[in-house]
């Protein structure tokens, strides 16, 4: 643990106070218990004794009692203590996961060509100018209505967002996944447990009246779906895909992708989650991988995948993979999906467990993104562009966009 923390960049004193929290936890509640039968070998006694003898034993009765009283502060304090401190630990990394900061990915594969535009004979626009040719995207009146990092979209870009979500959707259900779509607001358990009140807390919406939190994505509902359960063993894997709008704060990034809808407050996404044995789930987060690259391959995108480095993982993650699509006008790629195997870190802080052969354990759990519509939006956009600014529609899309092949200019 301490070399998983040291790997993270996370505070490696916090395991050595842990373990000196849980060490007062043990002994006070040790205390506890010996005060605890001696006070009731003590009653016993009170009530066979007589005279001076009774007296004695009277005092000592409360003596005991404050003395249980003490102990039992004292056993309570200590246990939050150590509860608070393991809470503040991030998830035991995978040793497989590459070590050091943001920049120490592993690059895994690259699929497809990047297009040449030069070689075609024309400068490739960005999404921002493509959505206004096509009439999808307008983020001045966002911005005006709602504030930096708003948009609409528009005519065919709104087509667009229902479109990749029932796609996304349709091929979920196909792999067996059970569609749900889950509440935007969460209580402050079920947000904590999925481990975001952490690192991740600047970014998070808390509205303060309604003790509620806006969700970034729809992991923490899905994940929270079987709080407090246990799951018969034969019924694992439960494979669910929640759409749902998300809402981040973006803090820390100012002057950070101000242009256009790359990164923005509010998006819609269908998120994949899982929850399946320990033993299945280093398989099962390469079968969450592949479903995001046939996603992508429908879509005919150029992507790479890459193993993120253990500094830049969230708490929960033991590993991640992120796919990130290639961006002509900014000649890189950029993230547009990511898959995290959690093992057991959630399910032990929301309480959810499996039941095998009569035995309850903790189960594990994965999320993969499927689509975040914003930013898969601005890959088709700029990857399917034509030199008149309309837009080709990747062919598998076409059937959930009323058969259009092509997204014309507005006149």
């Amino acid at each position: 643990m301490r070399a998983s923390q040291r790997v993270r960049g996370e505070d490696v004193d916090l395991v050595d106070a842990l373990l000196s929290a849980d060490e007062r936890r043990r002994s006070s509640g040790s205390r506890f218990d010996e005060l605890r039968n001696e006070q009731k070998s003590l009653g016993k006694l009170v009530a066979k004794a007589q005279g001076d003898e009774k007296t004695a034993l009277l005092q000592r009765t409360k003596e005991l009692a404050a003395e249980v009283k003490a102990a039992d502060a004292e056993h309570g304090a200590a246990k939050e203590e150590a509860e608070r401190l393991l809470r503040s630990l991030a998830n035991l990394i995978d040793p497989a996961a590459p070590v050091g900061g943001e920049e120490d990915f592993v690059t895994l594969e690259e699929i497809g060509t990047p297009r040449d535009f030069a070689a075609e004979g024309f400068e490739p626009r960005d999404h921002v100018e493509l959505g206004q040719i096509l009439g999808a995207i307008d983020t001045e009146r966002g911005a005006k209505v709602a504030g930096a990092r708003s948009y609409y979209l528009t005519g065919v870009g709104a087509l667009l967002e229902l479109a990749l979500v029932n796609m996304a959707i349709a091929q979920a259900t196909a792999a067996g996944f059970i569609p749900m779509i889950t509440p935007a607001l969460v209580r402050p358990a079920a947000m904590d447990g999925t481990g975001f009140l952490g690192q991740a807390a600047e970014n998070v919406y808390f509205l303060e009246e309604e003790e509620r939190y806006l969700v970034g994505t729809s992991e923490v509902p899905l994940a929270a779906y079987h709080m407090d359960e246990i799951i018969d063993a034969e019924k694992l894997p439960l494979r669910y895909a929640g759409y749902s709008s998300c809402f981040r704060r973006e803090a820390g990034t100012y002057g950070k992708d101000t242009r256009g809808i790359i990164r923005v407050h509010q998006f819609e996404k269908v998120e994949m989650f899982v929850f399946t044995s320990p033993e299945d789930a280093e398989a099962e987060h390469r079968r969450l991988l592949q479903w995001e690259k046939d996603f992508l391959n429908a879509l005919e995108l150029p992507y790479r995948v890459i193993d993120v480095a253990s500094g830049d993982l969230g708490s929960s993650a033991a590993r991640k993979f992120d796919i990130e699509a290639w961006i002509p006008t900014q000649g890189k790629y950029r993230e547009v999906t990511s898959t995290s195997n959690t093992t057991e870190y959630q399910s032990r802080r929301l309480s959810i467990r499996m039941r095998e052969e009569g035995k309850v354990r903790p189960l594990a759990t994965l999320n993969g993104t499927l689509v975040a519509v914003p930013r898969t939006i601005v890959a088709i956009l700029e990857n399917h562009q034509q030199a008149d600014g309309s837009v080709v529609v990747p062919e598998a899309l076409r059937p959930f966009l009323g058969g259009r092949t092509v997204l014309a200019p507005v006149k």
